[in-house]
């Protein structure tokens, strides 16, 4: 599928696959495979952002997925985020969407959401809020209403 179809109908937290399309080098080619690498992955979908028009710039809609933190010792050192034009030549596909019951910490910035976790409960998103205390978060439940128009609109994960 295309970016424009993920950015329209993937729920945040969703789990997003980006391919190319082109075979993994063979291991031994270290640099081709660094490159495969930048434009073939899986991460989660932490914020969606409209297109936005100036009087000297104009940038289409776009979307970010989360890849991965890195660190040690429950430090993040690095967290790995990459964002993604909806005119981006890759493809996209929906590996996974939230489960009814999951709770998504949520955060405003300007005109859009950041998906700053995704918990399994209410109770683990509390405590998680609680350890990480963002000023102006808030805690949205993934309802049965959401994925029922999933199925019935033919966004199920693929």
């Amino acid at each position: 599928m295309s970016a424009h179809i993920v950015y329209d109908s993937a729920p945040l937290g969703s789990v997003i696959r980006y391919f190319d399309g082109t075979p993994k080098p063979p291991a031994r080619f270290t640099r081709k495979v660094v490159d495969w690498q930048s434009r073939n992955g899986t991460g989660r979908l932490v914020k969606k952002e409209p297109p936005r028009s100036r009087a000297t710039y104009s940038s289409p809609a776009c979307f970010t997925l989360h890849e991965g933190d890195f660190g040690e010792g429950g430090i993040i050192v690095v967290s790995v985020r990459r964002t993604w034009s909806v005119e981006s030549d890759l493809r996209f596909e929906i590996v996974e969407r939230p489960a009814i019951g999951m709770v998504r910490v949520l955060q405003d910035l300007g005109d859009s959401r950041e998906l700053l976790h995704l918990a399994r409960d209410r109770e683990a998103a509390e405590r998680w809020l609680a350890s990480y205390r963002y000023s102006r978060a808030y805690l949205e439940e993934v309802s049965a209403d959401e994925v029922g128009a999933d199925v019935i609109e033919g966004r199920t994960a693929a």
